[in-house]
C-alpha cells in the first residue's frame, strides 16, 4: 500500500510529538543539542545553547481533535531570545550587536520651536549612547529631503552634536523620500553582523512627494525587504497614526505616540536601548500545510484565503523577550489517525551575524474518541489566543470612533474589558497604554486615545513581551 506522503510515520515514542531538528530522544519530541528540558510532554521544544540561539516550544491546545468531522484547534509557538543562564530573568551580558542607525528627523514648519529643540535633544542622546562600533547618518526632510550627516562612526561625538543644532525648520512635509534617502545611507554600511535600523520622527500628514497611502506603506515594506527595521514615532496631535502604525508593522518596527514635545528624548531613548539588545534578526517564518487542513489566522499576520505555502516577517527579538504567535487551524474533515497538519521554517540572524534556521513540525491525532478531543484547551494556549483577539478588539474601537459608530461609553466598556484581560496575562507596558486611550477618551480626547491605541495594537499583532 502506498505510504500518504503528508501523513507523519513516527515509531517508536509518543505519536502526539513532533520532533523538531534531530531525532527522537525517549519518547518526548524534543531537538536538543544539550539536556533534555522537564516539562509539559505535549509540547514540542526546540532549545539551545542560550549565549547564540533561539529557544522554540510549539504546543498544540489539544493533543487530539475531532476526525472525520469539523473541527478547530490552535497551535502556541512560543520564540524565546536568550537570556543569562546564571542570572534568571537577566538579559545575556557581553558584547552587543553593533548598529547601522539612520534617523530620519521631520522638520517641516510645524515642527518649529519646542519639537524641534527636543528632537535635537533626542538626537544628542542617541549620539551619547552610541559607541565607537556604531554607525550613525540622520536625514531631515520638509518639502525638500537632505543628509544633514552621511553614515559615520560615532568617534567625535561633539562634532556629530554641533551638526544635528544647525537644523533648522522648513516648510511641508516628504515623508515618502525622506525614508528613501535613509535607506540610501543605511545601504552604505548594510554589513552582515550589524543590526540595521531607520528611526523616522515626523509630526503631520505627508504633503509633499508621494502622499498616497498604500504606495507609502509598501515603501516601507520594500525597505524591510532589504534588511532594514524600521521605527516610527509619531509627534503631536496632527498626524496620521493609521498610516505610521501600518508602515511600522510593514518595516517589522515599532511604533510610538509622543504627545508633549518634551517625551521626545525619552522614547528616543527608549527605542534605542531596545535597538542596542537585539538578539534575533530578519525573522521569518516559512509554513506549508497538508491536505484536509486550512488556516483560519495568525497572530498579528493577514494569510491570503485558500493559501497553502507563506512566508511571515516576523519582529526582530530583543535579548530576554518572548514572541507567543497562534495559528488557527480548522479541519473540515479530516481521517483517523496522527498527522503532520504543517510543516514549517523558522529562519533568523543571530546577534553574531549567523543565518539559523529551525524546523518546525505542527502534528494532531484526529480521534473518534470524544472524551479525548473534548478536554479542556491547554490553558497556555487559550491565554495566548485571548491576547491575540484583543488586538482585533482593540482594533475594533479604533475604527468606531474613527467613523463614529460607538459611543464612548461603548469604546470605555470595550476598553476596560481588554484592560483586565492583559493585566491577568502580564502585558503590564500594553495594559497601561490602554489606561492612557481611557483616561483620553474621559477627558474628551479621542484623537489621542486613537493615537495611543493604535500603539498598543501594533505590540499585541507582534506578540512580543519582556
Amino acid at each position: 500500500m502506498q505510504q500518504d506522503p503528508n501523513k507523519t510515520v513516527l515509531t517508536g515514542f509518543d505519536p502526539n510529538k513532533t520532533v523538531i531538528g534531530g531525532g527522537p530522544v525517549d519518547n518526548r519530541t524534543q531537538a536538543m543539542p544539550s539536556a533534555p528540558a522537564v516539562g509539559d510532554p505535549n509540547r514540542t521544544t526546540a532549545w539551545a545553547p542560550p549565549s547564540q540561539e533561539l529557544g522554540v516550544v510549539l504546543t498544540p491546545s489539544r493533543a487530539a481533535t475531532m476526525a472525520n468531522g469539523p473541527a478547530r484547534e490552535q497551535f502556541l509557538l512560543e520564540i524565546t531570545a536568550p537570556q543569562d543562564p546564571s542570572l534568571p530573568g537577566l538579559a545575556v551580558s557581553g558584547p552587543r550587536t553593533p548598529l547601522n542607525l539612520c534617523l530620519v528627523i521631520d522638520r517641516s514648519g510645524s515642527m518649529e520651536g519646542p519639537p524641534l529643540e527636543y528632537a535635537k535633544q533626542a538626537c544628542g542622546f542617541v549620539v551619547d549612547l552610541l559607541g565607537p562600533d556604531d554607525v550613525l547618518s540622520i536625514v531631515v526632510f520638509d518639502e525638500t529631503v537632505e543628509v544633514l550627516m552621511p553614515p559615520q562612526r560615532v568617534t567625535n561625538r561633539q562634532a556629530v552634536k554641533d551638526g544635528i543644532a544647525q537644523l533648522t525648520p522648513g516648510y511641508t512635509t516628504n515623508l515618502y523620500d525622506g525614508i528613501q534617502l535613509a535607506a540610501h545611507q543605511l545601504a552604505m554600511h548594510g554589513e552582515s553582523g550589524r543590526a540595521t535600523r531607520m528611526v523616522v520622527l515626523t509630526d503631520g500628514e505627508p504633503t509633499a512627494g508621494i502622499k498616497d497611502f498604500n504606495s507609502l506603506v509598501n515603501h516601507a515594506g520594500d525597505i524591510k525587504a532589504r534588511g532594514v527595521t524600521c521605527t516610527f514615532l509619531g509627534f503631536g496631535p496632527e498626524y496620521n497614526e493609521e498610516l505610521l502604525a501600518s508602515m511600522a508593522k510593514k518595516a517589522g518596527g515599532n511604533y510610538y505616540y509622543i504627545p508633549q514635545p518634551q517625551l521626545i528624548p525619552e522614547i528616543f531613548r527608549t527605542e534605542l536601548q531596545k535597538l542596542m539588545t537585539v538578539s534575533a534578526m530578519h525573522l521569518k517564518l516559512s509554513l506549508k500545510l497538508s491536505r484536509w487542513v486550512n488556516l483560519r489566522g495568525v497572530t498579528g499576520h493577514s494569510v491570503p484565503p485558500d493559501s497553502r505555502d507563506f512566508s511571515l516577517d516576523l519582529a526582530d527579538l530583543e535579548r530576554g523577550a518572548v514572541m507567543a504567535i497562534v495559528f488557527d487551524f480548522d479541519f473540515p474533515n479530516h481521517p483517523l489517525g496522527h498527522y503532520r497538519v504543517a510543516g514549517g521554517k523558522l529562519s533568523y540572524q543571530d546577534a553574531s551575524g549567523v543565518a539559523r534556521v529551525v524546523d518546525l513540525d505542527f502534528v494532531m491525532e484526529f480521534t473518534s474518541d470524544a472524551a479525548r478531543y473534548s478536554v479542556a484547551v491547554d490553558p497556555r494556549v487559550a491565554a495566548a489566543a485571548q491576547v491575540s483577539a484583543a488586538s482585533r478588539v482593540v482594533e475594533k474601537t479604533i475604527m468606531g470612533l474613527k467613523t463614529q459608530q460607538i459611543t464612548s461609553a461603548a469604546a470605555l466598556s470595550d476598553l476596560q474589558k481588554t484592560q483586565a484581560l492583559l493585566l491577568s496575562q502580564g502585558r503590564t507596558q500594553d495594559a497601561q497604554e490602554v489606561t492612557l486611550a481611557i483616561q483620553a477618551i474621559q477627558r474628551g480626547d479621542t484623537g489621542g486615545a486613537e493615537k495611543t491605541l493604535m500603539g498598543t495594537m501594533v505590540n499585541l499583532d507582534q506578540g512580543k513581551t519582556r
